[in-house]
């Protein structure tokens, strides 16, 4: 294991998770059961007493997300082909064909609108966004779209916990949306996922499938609320167990301070990186946003070549990252006639550089001053 003097990434743990963890563990209920009943609370309070249901993980939710809407073969969804692989596997696992749209350009890495009107057809059954980095794609435009063109509209804010565009956070703008709680995000309980809407019969669509269709669930039956149980729908594997809720609620706690941090960080690395020559850092459209920031992306000038950058960096104890090899560029997704020209003048140019609450002033230091040495 390399001892990095800064990592991507960190977590930050402390008693407060220990205590609830225990808590439960001494309980003798580990299944989903009450406290995750209690996160999901916790949050429809947090997203406009929105529905909220846990599940294991936000390929699970956007999984969820599509199956509610009755997404299924013969039909397209429109996606940005920068992000995790995730979203699009989530449209294939109910069926239908992911079509990929543009990115606006190298200072707005977000889904060009313009990009997913070009590409409907009369296949197009919804539009799926992600918000890069925590920053809020033009959802003004994209959901005048969807609303115009009759297509559903769900958000992937795997990066976004809480950020919001003109006062509406993300999650709220669509039918449908998905969170993450793995371990490299703004709150973690390792694995863990949520999807919000506030659509009633979504929720109930969602609960359902959540646990293999059934209408009741182990702790109605243990609380004496039923004694058996009907399958009416195909469902899943997907639910949350008390641990990983108790853990997130705990981190919940903390996430004022999380962001807050988060947003310094952002603030102090332009301003450090405007020292270093030809490296660019997208602005997102400028958008009036109120952002929780998720990862650091730089975008390298055209010449100098990311691999020898991010090895400069590691030999100085920096760790990197890219997020994301586009979606189609992956042999299980190319295909033919695929061209994306600003994802792909994005995807070979961007390194994403550490950034966590607990990363010091010190540490930034570092992490630029490597980058600097490593351009020049």
């Amino acid at each position: 294991m390399i001892n990095w003097r800064v990592p991507l990434f960190d977590t930050c743990f402390g008693v407060e998770e220990e205590t609830a963890v225990l808590a439960v563990i001494r309980s003798g209920w580990l299944t989903m059961g009450e406290k995750v009943q209690q996160l999901e609370d916790r949050f429809s309070e947090e997203l406009a007493g929105s529905h909220v249901i846990a599940v294991a993980n936000c390929t699970a939710a956007l999984h969820l997300a599509f199956a509610s809407l009755g997404i299924g073969p013969g039909d397209e969804v429109l996606l940005p082909s920068l992000t995790f692989v995730a979203t699009a596997n989530a449209v294939r696992y109910v069926g239908a064909t992911p079509v990929f749209a543009d990115v606006t350009g190298i200072q707005d890495p977000c889904v060009d609108p313009d990009e997913l009107e070009r590409r409907i057809t009369a296949r197009t059954r919804a539009i799926c966004v992600v918000h890069y980095a925590g920053f809020p794609c033009d959802m003004v435009a994209i959901s005048d779209l969807a609303r115009a063109r009759g297509l559903a509209l769900v958000e992937d804010c795997a990066h976004s916990l809480f950020s919001s565009l003109d006062g509406v956070r993300c999650g709220l703008w669509g039918d449908v949306a998905a969170f993450s709680f793995f371990s490299n995000k703004n709150i973690t309980c390792g694995e863990g996922g949520l999807v919000v809407t506030r659509r009633q019969e979504i929720a109930d669509e969602c609960r359902l499938r959540r646990s293999h269709g059934m209408t009741s669930v182990t702790l109605d039956r243990h609380e004496g609320r039923a004694t058996d149980y009907d399958v009416v729908n195909l469902g899943f594997n997907y639910r949350m167990d008390e641990i990983r809720a108790v853990f997130a609620l705990a981190q919940l706690d903390r996430l004022p301070g999380y962001l807050a941090r988060r947003g310094a960080l952002w603030t102090r690395y332009l301003d450090a990186l405007k020292t270093v020559p030809d490296v660019q850092v997208p602005d997102f459209g400028s958008r009036s946003s109120d952002v929780g920031v998720h990862v650091m992306p730089v975008v390298l000038p055209k010449h100098i070549p990311r691999d020898i950058v991010a090895q400069r960096l590691r030999a100085d104890g920096v760790q990197t990252s890219v997020h994301y090899a586009p979606a189609h560029s992956f042999s299980a997704y190319k295909c033919a006639g695929t061209y994306l020209p600003r994802t792909e003048a994005f995807g070979v140019r961007e390194l994403t550089l550490p950034f966590f609450p607990s990363m010091s002033d010190d540490q930034l230091s570092i992490v630029v001053n490597a980058l600097k040495a490593a351009i020049r």
